[in-house]
């Protein structure tokens, strides 16, 4: 630990009284630790402390410092913000991590259009938008814009400008479902009043739609305006339908965001009820590994990050257990972040405090039930192991597994992908594909060339981890020629002894190499089922690149074809706008500001991306579609 220790206290006289961010590596440079600091130097010096005053965990990290990096931020919130990013991307061994990284959805009404759009989006940071959310159920998003749609009909076209090429509304406006101002059939200022609508009920204020419904259905009655009140009725059933199955109603007024939290030995789940206009909406869970000896206030900060780094709203109330330390610091993270008065409160009685302790008992249920499936997964992964172990003949427990299939895209780009388990238990980091060189619709001679790619880089550490232990068990996706394919490759790059199956497809198979008669297992056996597993990854992990594939190829095709862009200006307009969607959506103006395009040369991309048909071929290129070309580089 000294020499860590020594390490760290002479960085940290080097570094300035400051918000930031540091990063401890170890010595072959990956990452043990990304923390915050409101004051680098005090905060990195506090880890050069006599080893008993440590938590042993936070010790034994100490010990392997090698190298310390910091970046130094404008205030305490962006080194929150840029921590979070950075656990994401490095994963380190001792931070508190989000188990599932996956990106909510959320509703959004573009800000920065005419006639704005209310649609889905998955994007958080997405600009010229304000968000809605973020939750957990897909299902409920897309049921309340599909209902939104049929109350307030906006447009739901494509594009920053409504309508289409031909300049007749389309079908939505005929059902009722556009109010077509494409064609002049509404107003811009009538159309913003809509949307101010949508955004409030978005907002949790149904109370000021639904007077507005009911009068104008009365008023249409009475005026004998028979279709227009059932009209007014339809929507105004949808509205209360929605509101009731979105919300719950609560006794109390106000915004409120209530953190109740669950801690164990290593996961710790946070479940966020969000009340809105009074009424408790749904409640959005983060589930933390690597928390073990994190406190209330570590798990606080994670879950404020974590929450409100997505997009949604930081209401003026938000409530945490009792316990805090740190409450001024937090209530100023939140303050900053939403530019005004956020209060932090710990209720001891009343209403909120009931919600508080509501939230926190379902987290504890949620992590006795996480606890549960987690100790189940551990032990049906062990019988598995040992299952196959002893069916298989094997020598010891086939603590490693990987998994090979190859596919192909079309008759055209093979892919040859690699899955590995360890302990049972997926290792995402350690797949890798790979595109088969030989040109040949061979599925035996494709399964040889990434058996001897894959075995030829065993003793490769520095470059890729993923080829640097050899496996326990090969499990190849197919029958005896595919086996023998694959074990004729081992032996010609001198693999070292491993035990190398065949799965096949029609009857799960077990084809073992010098057996004639194949293994059959029984359709529930714990280690049929993690072999099942395995090669249905390996068979997911191979069709996500060549949905990859496809995209870059519908990407390559579209811009290639675009008169005046040569590879740099690709690459350009790429980078600029990060996806092809965006491309198609912007403007001449938008174009011209992307470096080294002119404006002329602008004009004219916008131009053939919005012909009739698409766009033109490059007539510099003798107005043929180019090759793409392209695979996964090994």
């Amino acid at each position: 630990m000294a020499l860590g220790v020594e390490l760290i206290r002479e960085r940290a006289r080097q570094l300035p009284n400051e918000p930031g961010v540091y990063v401890y590596r170890d010595q072959v440079g990956d990452v043990l630790y990304v923390g915050k600091a409101k004051a680098l130097r005090k905060r990195v010096s506090s880890y050069t402390r006599p080893e008993r005053s440590m938590e042993r965990r936070t010790a034994e990290m100490v010990m392997r410092v090698a190298d310390v990096e910091v970046t130094v931020t404008g205030t305490e919130t962006e080194a929150l913000l840029l921590e979070q990013t950075l656990i994401k991307d490095l994963k380190p061994a001792f931070n508190v991590r989000l188990r599932d990284d996956k990106s909510y959805p959320m509703i959004a009404v573009t800000t920065d259009e005419d006639f704005p759009r209310v649609l889905f989006t998955r994007r958080g940071s997405r600009r010229n938008a304000r968000l809605f959310g973020p939750y957990t159920n897909v299902r409920m998003v897309r049921e309340t814009l599909e209902v939104l749609n049929r109350v307030f009909a906006f447009r739901p076209c494509e594009g920053p400008t409504p309508g289409r090429r031909s300049g007749s509304p389309c079908l939505d406006f005929h059902i009722g479902r556009c109010t077509a101002p494409c064609v002049g059939k509404i107003s811009k200022e009538e159309y913003g009043k809509m949307i101010d609508q949508v955004i409030q009920f978005l907002n949790g204020d149904t109370t000021t739609i639904t007077a507005a419904l009911e009068q104008d259905m009365e008023r249409a009655s009475s005026e004998q305006r028979y279709e227009d009140a059932a009209r007014a009725r339809n929507r105004l059933a949808a509205v209360t339908m929605l509101a009731e199955r979105q919300l719950v109603d609560r006794a109390h007024d106000g915004d409120a965001d209530i953190f109740g939290i669950a801690a164990g030995e290593d996961l710790a789940v946070v479940q966020i009820w969000p009340q809105r206009a009074g009424r408790l909406t749904e409640r959005v869970e983060l589930i933390f590994e690597n928390a073990q000896g994190a406190t209330l206030d570590d798990l606080i900060e994670s879950a404020i990050a974590e929450r409100y780094h997505v997009g949604a709203v930081v209401p003026p109330l938000v409530v945490v257990p009792l316990g805090l330390e740190r409450l001024d610091e937090i209530e100023a993270l939140l303050i900053e972040r939403r530019r005004a008065n956020v209060e932090v409160r710990m209720p001891q009685r009343g209403e909120r405090r009931r919600l508080l302790e509501l939230a926190q008992r379902n987290a504890r249920l949620s992590l006795e039930g996480l606890r549960l499936n987690d100790e189940r997964s551990r032990t049906r992964g062990a019988d598995a192991l040992e299952e196959l172990r002893d069916v298989l003949g094997l020598e010891s427990l086939p603590q490693r597994i990987e998994c090979y299939d190859v596919s192909t895209l079309g008759g055209d780009h093979q892919f040859a992908s690699m899955v590995v388990f360890e302990a049972g238990v997926a290792r995402n980091d350690l797949y890798r594909s790979f595109s088969i060189r030989h040109g040949k619709l061979d599925d035996y001679a494709s399964m040889a060339e990434a058996i001897t790619r894959r075995f030829a880089r065993l003793n490769d550490t520095e470059e890729d981890a993923s080829f640097s232990q050899s496996p326990d068990l090969v499990v190849i996706d197919g029958g005896k020629g595919q086996l023998n394919a694959a074990t004729v490759a081992m032996a010609s790059v001198e693999a070292p002894r491993v035990s190398v199956i065949g799965l096949a497809k029609r009857i799960e198979e077990v084809f073992v190499p010098g057996q004639s008669v194949p293994i059959i297992l029984d359709n529930a056996s714990p280690g049929l089922l993690l072999l099942r597993q395995v090669r249905d990854e390996a068979h997911r992990f191979a069709l996500k690149h060549h949905r990859r594939k496809r995209g870059a190829q519908a990407t390559l095709s579209i811009l290639e074809t675009l008169p005046g862009v040569g590879p740099s200006r690709r690459k350009a307009i790429l980078q600029h706008f990060g996806t092809i969607d965006a491309v198609m959506a912007a403007t001449p103006e938008s174009l011209a500001e992307v470096p080294g395009l002119p404006a002329k040369t602008a004009q004219a991309i916008h131009n053939s991306l919005h012909r009739v048909g698409g766009p033109v071929p490059n007539r510099e290129r003798g107005g043929r579609h180019p090759v793409t070309r392209g695979g996964v580089a090994q």
